[in-house]
């Protein structure tokens, strides 16, 4: 039994076609295979309780298990008094406009292998959908400095 996401990935590649997004620039209308359908209570869970993604306050002493209900029911969340200088986030997110601004053959040099766990495609959870999500990902675990040589040849010594 894998006991690490990197071996949990490796024991159970993606195929190709699972890995490489669309190239969202040069579509002109929504593809069948993104196209999902409209939910009949327009915006609320069946349980009523909103859908907002749950914002966790890492100062409450539950926050530990709060992440994970989180994790369970909507496999994401965001944090507050987390202690990260407002300053990081936005270069963060700076960085990030950056790399998706990027042509896909650019972003491709740094595609996911089948088995891997970090790079560029889509997320590994897509393939358990019966529709495409409508986005693209890089997933970094440990230094992005190799993936970041790949993209910027000449451009990547910031990330060290």
């Amino acid at each position: 039994m894998a006991t690490t996401l990197s071996e949990a990935y490796r024991d159970y590649p993606l195929q190709l076609h699972h890995i490489i997004p669309l190239d969202f620039s040069s579509l002109r209308t929504l593809p069948e295979t993104h196209a999902w359908p409209q939910s009949e209570d327009g915006h609320h869970d069946d349980d009523g309780s909103g859908s907002c993604i749950p914002i966790i306050d890492l100062m409450d002493p539950n926050a530990m298990e709060l992440i994970g209900l989180a994790c369970e029911k909507w496999g994401a969340f965001q944090l507050k008094n987390h202690g990260i200088p407002l300053s990081v986030v936005e270069e963060v997110e700076e960085e990030a406009k950056r790399l998706f601004a990027l042509p896909a053959d650019r972003k491709l040099k740094a595609l996911r292998s089948a088995a891997g766990a970090t790079g560029y495609g889509r997320a590994r959870i897509s393939s358990f959908f019966p529709k495409h999500m409508w986005h693209e990902g890089f997933t970094i675990m440990g230094s992005p400095c190799d993936d970041a040589k790949k993209i910027w040849p000449n451009d990547h010594t910031r990330f060290w």
